[in-house]
């Protein structure tokens, strides 16, 4: 077990390295203190099919980010305040409760603030009967160090890859030499889950998964992004090509950002991904103006804790 109080008093676990004394409560870019704080947990079917399956992903929505998106669409637990605090072994009796309900997995959404007390609580609900998955599902913005003592306790990484260009991560997600450090944490996720594997019905057993949401003007740097995974991380990566993008929380003040994505922007993308020789996953379809998307990704609207 992590010593989550010694680790806590100066914070290291992001790329930020702030080096916030969390046990004094709320603090560093995050905003979190040294407790695990959960907005809403259930079972949840907006993911990708392999991670939502039939049953639906046991999904645990984290309060806070590390990072800072503009255009976040959870920003209502990750920007903001309201969730409920968790000890470890709460935390594990959460787990436990969604593999009760059926569900395919443990989807651990925005993680990366707590890893140390997820550690703690993946450990004790593996000795106390946990047999399913567990989901790392992140913005990307990880420190290498800190994917490594996870090691062996994740099972199913979903990683975003965001932008290919470090000023743009700076302007819409606060986020310095993202491109680098991303991409740092992809390959280690590879080399810890390896490509995914399925189960024969059609779940996700182990592996890595890639999201990449395209954003207009191109500002995604999808071209970047997809030749990196392709000659870096194999052909054989698994996709999620997201078009599901629409200007919430503060992309109203971005004008290059307050519009979803145009038919062209999403067929240049598109090319991208199959010039690359990209083979696996799943591509949203075009959505137009106001259209739906055949699965939601992290665009969710979650039952909240009393």
């Amino acid at each position: 077990m992590l010593d989550v109080k010694q680790m806590m008093k100066n914070c290291a676990l992001c790329p930020r390295n702030c080096g916030a004394n969390r046990t004094e409560g709320a603090g560093g870019f995050c905003a979190a203190s040294d407790k695990a704080e959960i907005y809403a947990a259930h079972l949840h079917f907006g993911e990708e099919p392999p991670i939502s399956g039939s049953n639906g992903s046991g999904t645990i929505f984290f309060n806070h980010c590390n990072m800072r998106c503009v255009y976040c669409q959870n920003y209502r637990f990750s920007q903001l305040a309201g969730g409920k605090e968790f000890e470890a072994d709460e935390l594990k009796d959460l787990m436990l409760s969604l593999q009760g309900q059926g569900a395919h997995n443990i989807n651990l959404v925005s993680p990366t603030h707590y890893a140390c007390q997820v550690a703690n609580a993946v450990l004790l609900a593996r000795k106390n009967g946990l047999e399913i998955p567990v989901v790392y599902n992140t913005g990307g913005y990880e420190k290498t160090e800190t994917l490594k003592f996870l090691e062996g306790l994740i099972d199913i990484y979903l990683l975003d890859m965001r932008y290919g260009d470090d000023a743009i991560a700076v302007r819409y997600s606060s986020s310095p030499d993202y491109v680098r450090i991303n991409r740092a944490a992809a390959k280690e996720m590879h080399r810890q889950a390896g490509d995914l594997k399925l189960s024969n019905s059609g779940t996700a057993e182990k592996g890595l998964i890639i999201r990449h949401l395209l954003l207009p003007n191109g500002l995604s740097g999808t071209e970047s992004v997809f030749d990196f995974i392709s000659n870096e991380i194999g052909k054989g990566t698994y996709i999620s090509f997201m078009s599901q993008y629409y200007p919430t929380y503060k992309a109203g003040d971005y004008k290059e950002i307050s519009r979803r994505i145009n038919r062209d922007e999403y067929d240049r993308a598109l090319a991208a991904f199959y010039k690359c020789g990209l083979k696996n996953g799943w591509v949203q379809e075009y959505m137009g103006a106001c259209g739906d998307s055949d699965f939601s990704g992290s665009n969710i609207e979650p039952d909240v804790f009393s």
